[in-house]
């Protein structure tokens, strides 16, 4: 018998297939893709629903519409993430007019993703919401240390925005997001929580759930003692092993499938 043969991407060949399977994935139409995009945001909405990451009406989640590139699918304001459902989600051009759908616009989630969609081309899905440790960890002004092998995936690759100024109303704070986070693939937004980019809505979500539990992580390490470390190049080597855009999109599937089957009235279309 053949040895099985798994193909691994890294951070130089971001896109590189992972398990034989290609990145991004991409349906055969407009109409196909816009469908899978509207599905798989509101399982990845259900999955943050579940682990928590909902406070009240804060947090979003968005993705760049395959045909009319200059909106976004969004959750509609003040409805909950465990009873999201495809026909609730809005359409949204950068004018911040809802050109489907029925729900309301936050101001906040319009003021941000509309300025990183519109500022950076090459990122489809966003998300950002007020989890715990992530908003814990924002509050220290810091960037993630290389304590684990999963937050690794994060070395060099992510950024803080120290300029907290209130609730982000203002398209220009946006903007200055947009700018930090270049093409990077996180943010700690000082004082307010974290947020993920992808090329597709599995890698943002998982980016997110990944870096949300490594904020856990390290504040837990440091409540216990002196953390020691991973030393930079090996640091940089786990970054190319388990941070490339196709192990993002792949370490998602798991929950995916989980939530496919425990929650399939959500799809309701």
């Amino acid at each position: 018998m053949s040895e099985a043969k798994v193909i691994t991407a890294t951070a130089e060949n971001p896109n590189q297939p992972v398990a034989g399977i290609p990145y991004p994935p991409v349906q055969g139409t407009i109409v196909e893709e816009r469908r899978e995009r509207k599905r798989k945001l509101t399982a990845a909405l259900r999955v943050f629903g579940r682990l928590g990451f909902d406070e009240g009406v804060a947090g979003h989640f968005t993705v760049r519409d395959p045909e009319h590139t200059d909106q976004f699918w969004v959750n509609p304001f003040g409805r909950s993430f465990k009873q999201m459902r495809v026909s609730d989600l809005i359409l949204v051009n950068h004018a911040g007019e809802i050109t489907q759908g029925k729900g309301r616009l936050n101001a906040a989630a319009f003021a941000i993703h509309s300025q990183i969609h519109q500022h950076l081309p090459h990122v489809t899905a966003a998300a950002h919401t007020h989890s715990l440790y992530g908003k814990t960890w924002a509050s220290l002004g810091r960037l993630l240390d290389p304590l684990t092998q999963d937050s690794c995936a994060f070395y060099n690759d992510h950024v803080l925005f120290d300029d907290f100024t209130g609730v982000v109303l203002d398209t220009s704070e946006g903007e200055r997001i947009a700018t930090a986070l270049g093409t990077k693939k996180a943010a700690i937004l000082q004082n307010h929580g974290l947020l993920t980019v992808g090329q597709t809505i599995d890698e943002a979500a998982w980016w997110y759930i990944t870096m949300e539990r490594s904020c856990q992580s390290q504040l837990m390490a440091e409540a216990a003692g002196k953390p020691v470390q991973i030393r930079p190049e090996i640091a940089a080597l786990t970054q190319r092993q388990v941070g490339s855009a196709a192990g993002g999109w792949f370490s998602f599937q798991p929950l995916l499938d989980v939530i496919n089957a425990e929650q399939p009235d959500m799809y309701d279309e």
